[in-house]
């Protein structure tokens, strides 16, 4: 019987080897005479060496009958009323019921659909098994001849996600070094392996088949919101297994970067209109292109341009009222700014940090990076929330020591691995997670490190013009409503104490 690709969830395309019939504990050598233990003069030789012949073509034969244990399960429930029918004179009764099981399994929907997925787990865990087995084989494998065994699979868009356990004398680290020789037996995209935190002997295998990235993200879920809350998680975009990412800002600050036109705008945009839509906010946008932020300014509670001075002026104005809101904590014996302390979340939004970087005079570059560093570094918990984002992610342009402080790192596609770590990190690229891999035509593709351990692959939502400015006249007209209710508030209350 012809194999057919594993790439498609099928079965390899070595039938012996997919077998297992020349692995150890299978045939062992095929027919030959050596010293694998193969079978002497076809089937001649001892009693002995006959009786290990049988007991491996029982054990090939077994091995394969709970392989495909499903199929042969299913098999034997459609046959039984031929069977039994035929055996009770009524082979027209047992084919109707036969028929009629194969009319529920095909024509019912969800039993249809229960049945297809447990046929592709079935077919992607002997997939699995074959090319473990074909690494021991071939002496790639470092568990000694030991099943990586699979607790449980998952689809997922880009494939399939595996739950695994290594054997004895095997670790997830041997595991993870031969991820791309699984993958070239497998014949699929990329083999991905991820260790349990809690456990050193089990790990998630990711079998990447397709890009699911290279589709447009879902619209975002908050485009007709009438409020928001900056305290609550922000949807960004999608993962690759087509689950929703999201960003929590308070206590975080983020740093975007990304060549022109790889869609670090549209990100920045989900953070601003979150911060836009909730009134109690307040927003300071430093538009080092001008253009970029214009849309939200009737937003914002004070804006700067392309000047550094007027920038440094915002920025210093920033520290005064840090300053002024610790000594407020100090004096309520509180750590830090929470939801109900009464003091509104601050976001400083920079597009373009390379331009307050690297233009004006040194005096005032070097006071901004100042402010910057200890705003990112201090201002977490006053509840000042610092996002800055810039196309020119170079080691020569973001300090070290400003970069490292930013919790959060969204790297866009990026010219080269280099200038990926620059945003991320130094280190990441080689370890597989960098944004200069990305095609140009995926717009909004990028990799977002925050809460987990490692970075993950998303692609952005996506706001245009149109929807922007739709945003931004609602969030304009929420704040003048919510400032003329404090208005009048407050003219109440003094009036009442008067």
């Amino acid at each position: 019987m012809a194999e057919r690709s594993a790439q498609s969830g099928h079965e390899p395309h070595d039938a012996p080897a997919a077998w297992g019939f020349d692995s150890p504990g299978g045939w062992g050598g095929g027919y030959g005479t050596g010293s694998g233990g193969g079978i002497p003069d076809r089937f001649g030789g001892s009693s002995a060496q006959q009786g290990g012949v049988i007991a491996v073509v029982l054990l090939g034969l077994a091995r394969n009958v709970w392989a495909f244990g499903l199929e042969l399960g299913a098999l034997a429930v459609l046959t039984a009323p031929v069977v039994l029918g035929a055996a009770r004179g009524w082979p027209i009764v047992g084919g109707l019921g036969s028929g009629l099981l194969l009319a529920l399994l095909l024509g019912v929907g969800p039993m249809r659909r229960l049945a297809g997925r447990a046929r592709h787990e079935a077919m992607t865990r002997r997939c699995w098994h074959r090319a473990v087995r074909a690494l021991g084989r071939a002496n790639t494998g470092a568990w000694h001849g030991g099943q990586v065994a699979v607790r449980s699979v998952a689809r997922r868009p880009a494939g399939d996600v595996l739950d695994v356990r290594v054997p004895v004398g095997g670790t997830v680290a041997d595991l993870e070094k031969a991820a791309e020789a699984l993958g070239v037996v497998l014949e699929i995209r990329q083999v991905r392996v991820r260790r349990d935190p809690d456990n050193a002997r089990q790990a998630r295998v990711s079998l990447i088949r397709r890009d699911p990235l290279s589709a447009a993200a879902p619209a975002w879920p908050h485009t007709e919101a009438e409020r928001l809350s900056l305290w609550e998680p922000i949807p960004v975009g999608v993962d690759e297994d087509g689950q929703p990412v999201t960003l929590t800002l308070p206590e975080r600050n983020v740093l975007l970067g990304g060549e022109p036109g790889a869609g670090k705008s549209a990100a920045l945009s989900l953070l601003v209109a979150t911060a836009a839509l909730d009134p109690n906010v307040r927003l300071h946008l430093l538009d080092g292109k001008l253009v970029e932020l214009a849309g939200w300014a009737g937003c914002a509670d004070s804006t700067a341009g392309v000047q550094v001075e007027d920038a440094n002026l915002l920025l210093a104005r920033l520290r005064a009222d840090m300053d002024a809101r610790y000594l407020s904590l100090l004096a309520n014996r509180a750590r830090k700014v929470a939801p109900d302390s009464g003091l509104p979340l601050h976001l400083v939004v920079i597009d373009e940090l390379a331009h307050y970087l690297l233009n004006g005079e040194r005096k005032e570059r070097t006071l901004f990076a100042e402010l910057m560093r200890d705003l990112v570094a201090r201002g977490r918990a006053a509840g000042i929330i610092v996002i800055a984002a810039t196309q020119k992610p170079q080691h020569d342009v973001i300090p070290t020591a400003l970069r490292d402080l930013f919790g959060f790192r969204w790297a866009l596609r990026c010219s080269t691995p280099q200038a990926s770590d620059t945003v991320l990190g130094a280190g990441w690229a080689g370890q597989g997670h960098t944004a200069s891999d990305i095609d140009s035509a995926h717009r909004g593709v990028g990799q977002l490190l925050h809460e987990g351990a490692q970075p993950i692959r998303l692609r952005s939502h996506y706001l245009d013009d149109p929807t922007l400015a739709t945003i931004a006249a609602r969030a304009e007209t929420l704040r003048r409503s919510v400032a003329g209710q404090q208005l009048t508030g407050d003219t109440a209350q003094q009036e009442q104490t008067r």
